[in-house]
């Protein structure tokens, strides 16, 4: 289950504190659980943020930094944050086959995620050569419209049936 996690939610004083009694709470497989953060989020208070995030993966909390690359991005920081993946924005992959500047963007975040041990997300995905460029190149997982639109909780369970 993956979650976004705003800038006012995560740096609230209780966050940490929260979510480990909810996860003692409900008895939930805390390694079922990712927090989708934005660069803009770390940015706010880096080391703050990396505290918490430790603390929240000893757990097996896992961390994703959602779209990569549209900040103020800092390679810096990508080697001490507690990431186990990198989601390209759909900016980037919607630029496929209109203009070879985001194709080369793509090719080397996904080199960059697969040397840090990271997992790739492409986002926005809707055309098959959207899909089918990052593919070879080591991308794992995907999110768009060429798949599903967002639907209610109910028409996702009878579509997985």
């Amino acid at each position: 289950m993956a979650i976004n996690i705003s800038p006012r939610q995560f740096f609230q004083t209780n966050f940490v504190n929260e979510v480990l009694e909810a996860l003692e709470e409900t008895g939930i497989n805390s390694s079922l659980l990712k927090f989708e953060i934005t660069e803009g989020l770390i940015l706010d208070d880096v080391d703050s943020a990396i505290i918490k995030m430790k603390k929240l993966k000893r757990r097996g909390v896992e961390f994703s930094l959602d779209d990569f690359g549209t900040g103020y991005s800092s390679l810096a920081y990508l080697t001490r944050l507690p990431l186990s993946q990198l989601k390209i924005d759909q900016s980037f992959v919607s630029g496929i086959g209109h203009n070879a500047r985001p194709s080369i963007i793509i090719k080397t975040i996904i080199a960059m995620s697969k040397n840090l041990g990271l997992e790739v997300v492409a986002e926005g995905v809707e055309t098959k050569a959207q899909f089918d460029f990052p593919e070879p190149l080591g991308c794992e997982l995907y999110q768009g419209y060429l798949f599903s639109k967002p639907m209610p909780a109910l028409e996702f369970e009878d579509a997985l049936a």
